[in-house]
């Protein structure tokens, strides 16, 4: 990574400062290669690592990816075991190097579900990464947004049957800081990578006036240079979010 004088010069002005990314086509990319999807997988967990690398030059403060979601458990078991075991590996194969490189490593999604021992992982990097404030990578992991707002409202609920909240004070603010991003800013920009043209279930609250890119490319060749241009296209965008501009 660069220094932080030639990140600020670098950084496109007007660009976005968190940036979400579904990415998608792992399995299509080995397939297509004749290997087994887990192999696109472990090329998948090595393009992130450039990704986040690159983040401080483009001026991408926030970094958030969809690693797992609630609807992937209805893939095959030996899939499923396999990138569980692709994710203890990552934690503690890179947590080292995202300590060192300023890197805050958060996990948002349902834990209950995850290996124990994945978990522990998980707590401990968070742990570990706490003071970092270079670049904030947040990793979705077994998320889905339906399942986030559901239970954020039961959170909500427990708070307002207490009388800790006042039911009548209960507005589109009180909400996201019953959200497992209660601490994030909102996306700016979500990038979908390989083709396909939906959200999938991702920051469905958070994502209301996000900017959108689909593009074709498959995750493991979305590359620096790509994800460059997709940052230098937002600043070009018209962003009233539902107002008009004089």
């Amino acid at each position: 990574m660069t220094t932080s004088d030639s990140e600020s010069s670098a950084a496109p002005e007007n660009g976005p400062k968190h940036v979400a990314i579904i990415m998608d086509g792992n399995g299509r990319w080995a397939q297509s290669r004749g290997r087994p999807r887990l192999f696109g997988h472990h090329a998948g967990a090595k393009r992130v690592r450039q990704i986040v690398e690159a983040c401080p030059d483009l001026g991408v403060k926030y970094l958030t990816i969809f690693a797992f979601s609630t609807e992937n458990w209805k893939r095959t078991q030996v899939e499923v075991a396999g990138l569980m075991s692709l994710f203890r590996r990552y934690i503690a194969k890179e947590a080292r190097a995202l300590k060192a490189e300023g890197v805050r490593v958060r996990f948002i999604g349902d834990r209950v579900r995850l290996d124990k021992k994945l978990v522990a992982l998980m707590d401990e990097l968070e742990v570990e990464t706490s003071e970092n404030e270079r670049v904030h990578l947040t990793i979705a992991l077994n998320y889905g947004g339906r399942d986030e707002v559901a239970r954020a409202t039961k959170r909500l609920a427990q708070d307002v049957a207490a009388g800790k909240l006042d039911p009548g004070e209960v507005d589109e603010e009180t909400l996201p800081r019953y959200l497992d991003t209660y601490v994030l800013p909102d996306p700016d920009l979500v990038i979908r990578t390989s083709g396909e043209a939906r959200i999938s279930n991702f920051l469905l609250w958070q994502s209301a006036y996000a900017e959108y890119e689909f593009i074709d490319t498959l995750w493991p060749d979305f590359s620096p240079e790509i994800y460059a241009g997709l940052v230098e296209g937002f600043g070009k965008r018209d962003r009233r979010l539902g107002g008009v501009k004089a």
